[in-house]
């Protein structure tokens, strides 16, 4: 396998393996990457030009998809991609998506990672991993989503409150580590987020208390690869506070759970 070409950085799970060549992106291939490249085709079917376009695989276990032009916020989060209006093009980039993959049926034979997977499931793929890292932007905006590798069935607001995680975020100000800008007003960034997708009034009462389950299920993960002994792992969650950063994070969302909720729906 060649790996010439422009390394393309930013992420941990493929950190170093993914590259690219000309328009087309070579990157290690998940198990169910013909699934994966299924629903990716047929979200372009129906509309959706906001993802990756598969080409195909290579005999070495790597996929092959198109090049997204434009640019991806990487930490330290730049001013540009932390602003309201970035915010909100990203609720209104995810709409699309649920839009366009709720007419899409999921193949049930298909192995799906359960890794940030919601622990209801679904009838809908939801990304799960709409992290800055995953988002292209173009002038202030996102346009596209890209690593799907994580994709699973679930609900709409399941990958809503993922992206509520990464985005607002919703975490423990006080804990914040750099990556994010600080002074960041999480129930107002809340509620544009929310805005921006077009959430409803229901989905907006029950969105606090899902974005909690959320984060005890990315707890779960990374205690996975810490056991694992992931090196990436190991160094981040020693960089950001080991898991007495976890616990404050948790007990907060909890103690401002009316908070959120009151910034939802007033």
């Amino acid at each position: 396998m060649t790996t010439e070409g422009e390394a393309l950085v930013g992420g941990m799970a493929n950190a170093g393996a993914v590259f690219r060549r000309g328009e087309v992106v070579e990157r290690p291939a998940p198990p169910n990457a013909p699934a994966l490249h299924a629903w990716l085709l047929a979200l372009r079917e129906r509309g959706f030009d906001a993802a990756p376009t598969p080409v195909g695989l290579t005999d070495e276990g790597r996929e092959r998809l198109t090049f997204v032009p434009g640019d991806v916020p990487l930490p330290p989060f730049p001013d540009w991609a932390m602003t309201g209006a970035a915010l909100a093009s990203v609720g209104s980039l995810l709409r699309r998506l649920h839009e366009a993959a709720a007419g899409v049926t999921v193949d049930t034979r298909a192995e799906w990672p359960r890794d940030l997977a919601d622990p209801e499931g679904g009838t809908m793929l939801c990304h799960n991993d709409v992290c800055p890292e995953n988002v292209v932007f173009r002038d202030g905006r996102a346009v596209a989503l890209i690593d799907c590798d994580l994709a699973a069935p679930g609900r709409p607001l399941w990958d809503v409150a993922m992206t509520a995680r990464y985005w607002v975020p919703m975490r423990d100000p006080g804990s914040e580590p750099a990556p994010y800008p600080a002074g960041l007003d999480v129930p107002a960034r809340l509620r544009i987020l929310a805005d921006g997708y077009g959430l409803s009034a229901r989905d907006r009462a029950d969105l606090p208390a899902v974005i909690e389950q959320a984060t005890e299920v990315c707890r779960a993960f990374v205690a996975r690869r810490v056991a694992a002994a992931d090196p990436a792992y190991l160094q981040a969650l020693a960089e950001r506070g080991g898991w007495d950063r976890w616990d404050r994070v948790q007990t907060w969302l909890a103690d401002h759970r009316e908070t959120f909720t009151a910034a939802l729906l007033d």
